[in-house]
C-alpha cells in the first residue's frame, strides 16, 4: 500500500470578480453611477495614471477574499489606467483608491452604509461623497489624520483630489470640473456633440459661400478686364 504524503501547497485563494449584487436598483442611480464614473473618466482622460472604476470589486487584504467593496464610483491616483477584473491592492502597489462615491437607492439601510464608511476610513480612502438621489441630500467625508470627518458644509466644497466642485439645490446636484464646466449625463454629452457638429457644418458653409462670392467677384473683375482690354484700355496703367 502506498501512503500518501502530506502536500505543503495551500489552495489558491480565489478572489471573486462580482459580489452577486445588482450595480443599481433603479434608474436614477444607475443614471447618477454612470454620469458620476464617465464624468470622471473624462476628467483625467490625459492622465494615464489615474485608474477610474464603476462597481469593481476592491480587496484591500492580501489572502482575505471576505474583506471587500463594491464603490458605485473609485478614482485611485497613481495606478495605470486599463482594465481589471477586480482591484487587488497589493497587485497595485498597495495604493487605495483615494476616492469613493457611494449613490443611495431606497434599498440601502443605515447600518450598511455606517460599515462602508468604517471600511473606506480603515482601509485608507481620503474622500467619501454619498448621495442621495431622491431627497438630493449629498453627503461627504475628507481624512484628517487615521479618521473620516464630515464635510461641515459640503454645498460649493471643492474636492482637494479632484478638484471638482459639488453644488447643491433643492432638486438637484451639479458637480462642476475645475475648468468650470458640469457633469453632464450620456444624453447631454451627445446632444452638445451634436450641436457642435452641426455649428461646424455651419462654420463649413458659411466659409464655402465665402469662398464662392469671393470666386464671383474675381471673374468678374477679370470679365471687366477683358472687355476693358478689347476697348484699348488697361486697367493697370490707370
Amino acid at each position: 500500500m502506498v501512503q500518501q504524503l502530506p502536500s505543503d501547497t495551500t489552495p489558491a485563494i480565489i478572489y471573486p470578480e462580482s459580489d452577486g449584487q445588482p450595480m443599481a436598483d433603479n434608474t436614477k442611480q444607475f443614471r447618477w453611477i454612470v454620469t458620476i464614473k464617465e464624468n470622471l473618466e473624462l476628467l483625467f482622460a490625459e492622465d494615464a495614471n489615474v485608474f477610474v472604476a464603476g462597481d469593481l470589486l476592491w480587496y484591500p487584504v492580501e489572502g482575505d477574499n471576505k474583506t471587500r467593496q463594491a464603490p458605485d464610483t473609485m478614482v485611485v491616483f497613481g495606478r495605470p489606467k486599463g482594465d481589471r477584473g477586480s482591484y487587488k491592492q497589493w497587485e497595485e502597489d498597495n495604493i487605495a483608491p483615494q476616492v469613493v462615491f457611494e449613490i443611495l437607492s431606497p434599498g440601502n439601510r443605515l447600518k450598511a452604509m455606517a460599515q462602508k464608511l468604517k471600511f473606506y476610513e480603515r482601509y485608507g480612502v481620503e474622500e467619501y461623497y454619498v448621495f442621495e438621489p431622491d431627497d438630493v441630500e449629498l453627503i461627504g467625508w475628507v481624512r484628517s489624520g487615521n479618521e473620516l470627518e464630515l464635510i461641515d458644509e459640503i454645498n460649493g466644497w471643492i474636492s482637494p483630489r479632484l478638484g471638482v466642485r459639488f453644488q447643491v439645490t433643492t432638486d438637484n446636484l451639479e458637480i462642476f470640473a475645475p475648468s468650470g464646466e458640469r457633469f453632464l449625463t450620456f444624453v447631454e454629452l451627445g446632444q452638445l456633440k451634436e450641436q457642435e457638429k452641426q455649428r461646424a457644418q455651419q462654420e463649413k458653409q458659411r466659409a464655402d459661400e465665402a469662398e464662392r462670392q469671393l470666386e464671383e467677384e474675381r471673374l468678374k473683375y477679370q470679365a471687366l478686364q477683358e472687355l476693358l482690354r478689347e476697348r484699348g484700355i488697361n486697367l493697370e496703367e490707370l
